[in-house]
């Protein structure tokens, strides 16, 4: 890659290998020169540009050429050397204050080239390791795309001169050095997500799964619009569970602590739970400052969970949920290709303690009713032998008590789960109040419901086969955050709720080929397992776990969306069951 300035010797690339030695003229000069000498070419003359190209403050590196105007964006690479970016180590000291430096760093990139042919991607709300940007050793690292300019088929050598070597080094001047950044802003930007990053880390240890800053701002402008909601009703902290914490940058910081257990949130439509819900399921993300949500948190092992009519599931024992069915499927050992809500959320449940969840959020209304509930004059009128599901009310306290699962859950119908919560929250005009007090008050008087369960047996861990996985090259696609399309497959992911970015859409399908091409997924490790090894790879190699060779935008994945893609992956095989 790019020789640092003021340096003899070549340095070996992220892969280990050294770059190309450039010629003479491959400079910015001489690239004028080639785009002015191909204007009016035929368009495929532009893949003389493929290679590393010298400029002042920085190296261009085209990886990727498109064949016609019409194909998808070219693919470069600028490489600005830590000297001339200049950014002070403590902005990029550990591995979160890099991703965040990166974060600020590409969006202000994403700025600049607006209304250029130039494209970065910059994300939304949320601070995603991305392969767009990244800081390596003080080195600015910066992808993007173009769409090489022609006039039919033929070049425009002098719009594509325009773009790379006017507009680039402008943006590279303007919004990669920190010379030219305002040095408080990108300070405080980094400073934001690391104390994000702090108070995540420290909920287990202070037994919390979620923490809401007072303050926080929780709703959104719209459905299509990410950012927080004017004049919307700043959040405020019951007295009963206000906690104080103490931040590496903000200092003391108060808010709600939510304690591990069973938190149920009541309240009228309308009142915000499920915007309070919603705020939580994001809280697994470090948010750019301003968002209003940039101190509201979960644990990283918090999964939102819900029914999904039509989905594959393939080898789940779903039997804590299904006893038996009409077909005499064992439920044990269950497949469908087509599963109801109730199945469908059962897998889900399952599936996502499988994958590791510690916390599971639910909102009834994308819960299967009869999965959720089943009242004293139900049960008086369907006698158990009768009915195969066994309801979450039932399963809800064995879950935690038993297998350590948290359940945060939004319920405005039923006050059965009054029975087996731990602490109630009421939202009131988006307001919280703790209510538990008056919760317990009522379930002290009997309904006449009687307990269908009180065990939640070990999740049987399943082997995915590794041939499930296309790798000899298979297209990977992201539609928007609902479907991944992964060779000839096409994954549905509509209800993987906390998918946030397509780059995450793209992280997922990549890493799954990388797992079955590596060995991760080898046919003998359990999901988890593979799991593990995924973490543990791209705690180490960052985004080069997921590829090492692609040249377009992806985002790291958590475990837990790779998982839900996988078990989506309707030619998944599972050899097995762990001993």
């Amino acid at each position: 890659m790019a020789q640092r300035a003021g340096g003899p010797g070549r340095r070996r690339d992220d892969r280990g290998q050294r770059p190309a030695r450039r010629s003479a003229d491959r400079d910015e000069r001489g690239l004028r020169q080639e785009l002015r000498g191909m204007h009016g070419s035929s368009y495929g003359r532009y893949k003389a540009l493929t290679g590393q190209w010298a400029f002042e403050a920085f190296t261009l590196e085209v990886q990727r050429v498109q064949p016609d105007p019409y194909a998808p964006a070219s693919r470069c690479e600028v490489r600005v050397p830590a000297e001339v970016a200049g950014f002070p180590r403590e902005l990029w000291s550990t591995p979160v204050r890099a991703r965040a430096l990166a974060g600020f760093l590409v969006r202000a990139a994403h700025r600049v080239l607006r209304d250029s042919r130039l494209r970065v991607d910059a994300g939304h709300q949320e601070v995603l390791e991305r392969s767009s940007c990244r800081i390596d050793g003080g080195d600015v690292v910066l992808r993007l795309g173009i769409d090489l300019p022609g006039r039919g088929r033929t070049i425009d050598g002098r719009q594509a001169e325009q773009a790379l070597c006017e507009d680039l080094p402008d943006a590279v001047e303007d919004a990669l050095r920190h010379v030219n950044t305002d040095a408080r802003q990108v300070a405080s930007f980094v400073d934001s997500v690391e104390d994000t990053d702090a108070l995540r880390r420290m909920l287990p240890s202070r037994g919390l799964v979620a923490f809401v800053a007072d303050g926080a701002i929780l709703p959104r402008r719209s459905g299509v619009d990410d950012r927080p909601l004017t004049d919307a009703i700043p959040f405020s902290s019951p007295e009963s569970l206000r906690v104080t914490v103490e931040l590496p940058n903000r200092g003391e910081v108060t808010g709600m602590g939510l304690p591990e257990g069973i938190t149920l949130i009541v309240g009228g439509g309308f009142h915000g739970k499920s915007t309070l819900l919603r705020a939580l399921e994001f809280g697994i993300y470090d948010h750019v400052p301003g968002d209003g949500r940039e101190l509201v948190v979960c644990r990283d092992d918090t999964v939102k969970v819900r029914a999904e009519d039509g989905r594959r599931v393939h080898r789940v024992d779903v039997s804590p949920f299904v006893s038996h069915l009409p077909t005499g499927a064992d439920t044990a050992d269950f497949s469908t290709d087509n599963a109801s809500g109730s199945t469908s959320q059962a897998a889900a449940i399952v599936e996502a303690v499988e994958a590791g969840a510690r916390t599971l959020l639910v909102d009834e209304d994308t819960a299967a009713t009869n999965l959720m509930i089943r009242d004293a004059r139900m049960q008086a009128l369907v006698a158990k032998d009768a009915e195969p599901l066994t309801p979450f009310v039932d399963l809800i306290r064995p879950l935690h008590e038993q297998r350590g699962v948290s359940t945060v859950l939004v319920m405005g119908g039923s006050g059965d789960y009054m029975d087996v919560a731990d602490q109630v929250l009421m939202m009131d005009a988006y307001r919280a109040f703790d209510v538990t007090a008056r919760a317990r008050e009522l379930a002290a008087e009997s309904t006449g419901r009687s307990p269908e369960a009180d065990v939640f047996p070990p999740v049987r861990d399943r082997v995915p086969d590794p041939r499930s996985i296309p790798t000899d090259r298979p297209k990977v696609r992201a539609r928007g955050t609902d479907a991944l399309t992964l060779g000839e497959s096409t994954v549905e992911l509509r209800a993987v709720e906390q998918l946030v970015d397509p780059a995450q859409v793209t992280g997922i399908g990549l890493a799954l080929v990388s797992c079955a091409r590596s060995g991760l997924l080898d046919g003998s490790r359990t999901v988890a397992e593979v799991l593990d090894a995924f973490d543990e790879e791209a705690g180490r190699r960052g985004v080069f776990a997921v590829d090492d060779r692609y040249a377009g935008d992806f985002a790291v994945p958590r475990r837990f969306e790779l998982a839900a893609a996988l078990n989506r992956l309707r030619v998944l095989r599972v050899s097995g069951f762990a001993d």
